[in-house]
């Protein structure tokens, strides 16, 4: 469905349904960006409506990857960094993180959203001393996604795989699994796997979610935390393992302690 050139908002493309909403646009209005349609916005409000907690979830996952990110670059070593479902450029994206620390840190950015593309075009820069690139593909094919990062990215050596907040749009849990693992298998030892997801033990955040699948997007499944858990099979959890992502290595706050939200996430490390 061609988009309603009248509609005011960001750049529009015959390619971008603004009759339907789009998670990462919504992640992106949660997050106070300018990057979302009047039917993002209006989707956006329903559900916090009915699961106020959403954007505090939305904002501490935020800042569980720019924890994670730093932590690889930094204490790890890590230099290269694979972003599938990366969403809508915002504030701290993978590749600034990661080169403010490693300035020769290579990202690909993953995704298959026409209006995540037009903004990656322009907006995902890099330092001189390393890369950063976008891939339009679908996490339902690794084979691309991993044929076409390999462009950028040099699998001999360790790679972060990140896969954040996207699993959920795999509607089978064993294909999700499945995915997971043949994109770690073709990764060194070495390499990470940095995730995090909605869970599925509040009632107000499952009835949302379900308010939100009925509008016709494309739904998300919200999964237990031992469904969680079990991506990272075979791999040495960092510490603290999987856990509320405001207390994954929670950095001092002026204004009190970090609070636990619905949203979980872990670093793995593949031996």
């Amino acid at each position: 469905m061609k988009s309603d050139p009248s509609v005011s908002g960001p750049e529009t493309s015959s390619e971008i349904d603004t009759t339907v909403p789009h998670s990462a646009r919504i992640w992106n209005y949660w997050l106070g960006g300018k990057d979302n349609y009047p039917v993002d916005r209006q989707a956006g409000d329903l559900y916090r409506e009915v699961a106020p907690s959403v954007v505090d979830m939305a904002r501490a996952s935020r800042v569980f990857l720019t924890r994670a990110v730093r932590h690889l670059a930094g204490e790890e070593g890590v230099r290269q960094f694979l972003d599938i479902g990366t969403g809508l450029p915002t504030v701290d994206n993978t590749h600034e993180v990661a080169q403010r620390t490693a300035p020769g840190a290579r990202i690909v950015y993953v995704d298959n959203d026409p209006l995540v593309l037009a903004h990656a075009r322009a907006l995902l820069t890099s330092t001189p001393e390393g890369a950063t690139d976008y891939v339009d593909a679908d996490l339902h094919d690794p084979d691309t996604i991993l044929a076409e990062a390999a462009k950028t990215l040099d699998f001999g050596e360790p790679v972060a795989l990140m896969l954040m907040g996207i699993l959920g749009h795999i509607q089978d849990y064993d294909e999700a699994r499945v995915i997971v693992r043949r994109l770690l298998d073709a990764l060194p030892s070495g390499s990470y796997l940095v995730h995090y997801d909605g869970i599925d033990t509040d009632e107000q955040l499952k009835t949302a979610q379900q308010g939100y699948d009925d509008t016709g997007a494309i739904p998300y499944v919200l999964r237990s935390l031992d469904q969680i858990t079990r991506y990272f099979d075979g791999l040495e959890l960092l510490e603290p393992g999987i856990v509320s992502c405001p207390l994954w290595r929670p950095e001092a706050m002026p204004f009190g302690e970090p609070k636990p939200t619905n949203v979980h996430g872990g670093v793995g490390r593949k031996g």
